[in-house]
């Protein structure tokens, strides 16, 4: 038996990383911008100009751990405080896992189909591009169907 996995093309990456680019640059904020298939692996990636060189591997694994538990990193932050489940779970998965926004997983109905991740601002500032970068796909989605190929 071959099981199918669906996952995000190429040309959906590059479309969430020109929303998330255009959401950034509106609030101001040089940020990383990473986007993850559905098997966690790096698809895209930008810098923005002035960007931090330290806030690359953030966006990379923002988007990896939102991926890897299919939640936003800010819900994980929430259930791994001291005394919740999931705390110190920071240290595992050789350090790739990151408790704070700005990482959203992508789903195409109830499937998660990979993420993005974003690192240059305050956390606040970071979760709005995510934020931004998703509902675009998300209404491009149910316009078209899908995104065409880039």
């Amino acid at each position: 038996m071959v099981t199918t996995i669906e996952t995000l093309s190429l040309g959906d990456a590059r479309r969430l990383l020109a929303a998330a680019e255009a959401k950034a640059a509106q609030i101001e904020v040089p940020s990383n911008i990473a986007v993850v298939d559905a098997g966690g692996n790096l698809l895209a990636f930008a810098r923005m100009d002035g960007a931090w060189l330290g806030s690359i591997d953030i966006a990379i694994h923002k988007a990896f751990t939102a991926r890897a538990f299919d939640m936003s990193t800010e819900a994980l932050a929430g259930m791994a405080e001291p005394g919740k489940p999931l705390f110190g779970i920071q240290n595992t998965n050789h350090d790739r896992i990151v408790i704070f926004a700005g990482g959203l997983p992508v789903k195409h109905g109830q499937t998660v189909i990979g993420a993005i991740g974003s690192s240059g601002g305050t956390v606040d500032q970071d979760a709005q591009v995510v934020e931004a970068a998703l509902a675009a796909f998300e209404e491009e989605r149910s316009r078209h169907g899908q995104f065409a190929e880039a």
